[in-house]
Order: structure tokens, then sequence, then C-alpha cells
């Protein structure tokens, strides 16, 4: 139903107590662990050629910045996927639209970002609107060695390669969306400035300590499904 690239993501990622994460899930889903750990996730991004099959480009949401928080679990049938607490971007249409046909819980956010080219460095912003200037979001990031895929059964395929999101629908159950892109490349990051105030915003105690795992991607070319009930 819709096409969009993704570019230039930092994937930040933290340890955390399964137990914590659970008790944020609906009815139904499960969190997926790594080596006995629960993984959350902040993801900023760049958010290129956006468009809906059969209509023409739709200004102000072709490009636009993003910015996730994000944990990994799977539903009663084992499907494995992604469950985001929350979804920040520059496009106001674009966050209406997600939470009107997706229902997920995307905010309209102040955002900008620049690019250091020679280096692919990039220096992001985002401010959640109607929040405080102290729960703003900077990341610094850049990648660092040579790009490469996931290895079946290592941490970043567990992290990065992941082709369903769980979606709240009315009654507390989930809905699954799918997504269809090629593996990502990846090279380790090279991280001067992060924090974790997302995880503030969304009810989670903060963890305040540097991320467990940090590696960027150039990106990818994705394709969108639709909505479809869940096995939970």
């Amino acid at each position: 139903m819709m096409h969009q690239t993704w570019q230039r993501l930092l994937f930040l990622h933290w340890r955390m107590e399964p137990a914590v994460l659970q008790k944020r899930l609906p009815p139904g889903l499960f969190l997926d662990t790594f080596d006995g750990a629960a993984w959350v996730g902040i993801v900023p991004f760049f958010m290129r050629n956006v468009r809906i099959r059969g209509l023409p480009p739709i200004p102000t949401t072709v490009h636009f910045l993003e910015l996730n928080l994000r944990t990994y679990v799977h539903d009663a049938s084992g499907l494995p996927g992604v469950w985001f607490f929350s979804l920040d971007a520059a496009s106001r249409l674009a966050v209406w639209g997600a939470r009107w046909w997706f229902g997920l819980p995307y905010h309209a956010a102040a955002m900008s970002a620049t690019v250091e080219e020679a280096t692919g460095r990039v220096d992001y912003h985002s401010r959640r609107r109607g929040t405080p200037a102290d729960a703003a979001s900077h990341f610094t990031y850049a990648p660092a060695g040579k790009l490469r895929e996931a290895a079946p059964d290592s941490l970043e395929f567990f992290l990065i390669e992941r082709y369903v999101l769980f979606a709240p629908r009315r009654g507390g159950r989930a809905a699954v969306g799918r997504v269809h892109h090629p593996p990502y490349q990846f090279a380790d990051a090279e991280v001067s400035a992060w924090d974790d105030h997302l995880l503030m915003l969304s009810r989670l105690e903060r963890l305040l300590r540097p991320p467990d795992h940090a590696v960027v991607s150039p990106g990818v070319s994705v394709e969108v499904f639709g909505l479809e009930p869940s096995a939970a």
C-alpha cells in the first residue's frame, strides 16, 4: 500500500530487564529476548520518497525526519516483530495519517538534521511539540568501519532485521503490519552525542548510561503492507 525509503539510520540499543517492558505490552504480545535480556531501541532516521500506492506525492509527507522508541516482541503464534512505544515525526500530516490508519503512537515534533557528506556524520535534533526543552533529543553519529550484513542468530540480526510491526487496536489487542526490504547494510557507529529522553516521555525509567549496542545504516527501500489480524 505504500513505498518509503529509510536513510541514515542510527540504531541505539540498551539491555533491560524483561519484566520492566512486558507489563507495557498489550494482551497476547510477549517480549523477545536475546541471551536472557530484553532490548529497548532508539532509532533516528530520515524518511524519504514516501508515497501511497495509486496516489500522487502528498506535500509535506514525501521527505521528513522520524525518531522512534521500540522493543522486540512476538505474538501467540511466535511471529517476531517490533512494538513501538513512540514515533516522533516532523510532518504533522504524516503523524495524523499514521495515527488514523495504523493506530501507531505518533507525535508531531520540531526536528532538524545536518549531514557532513565527506564523513557521513549526522547531527540530529528533535523536540516533541508540547514538551519541555530539557526533554529534547540530540544525536551525533557517523559510520566507523566497513559495511556488513547481519549474520543469522547474531545480536544485530535480532535487533535490526525485523519485518513486522504490531499496532495497537481497539479492545487492547494488536494488529500486524508487514514491511519488505533488502537486508540492512550497516557499520559500527561512532556516537558523540546521545540521550534517552524518549524513555522518560514514554513513562519508562531513564537508563542514564551509554548504549550497549550502536550501529548505523545508509538505508533501505521499503514496501509497506496493510494491517491484518494478529494471533495475539
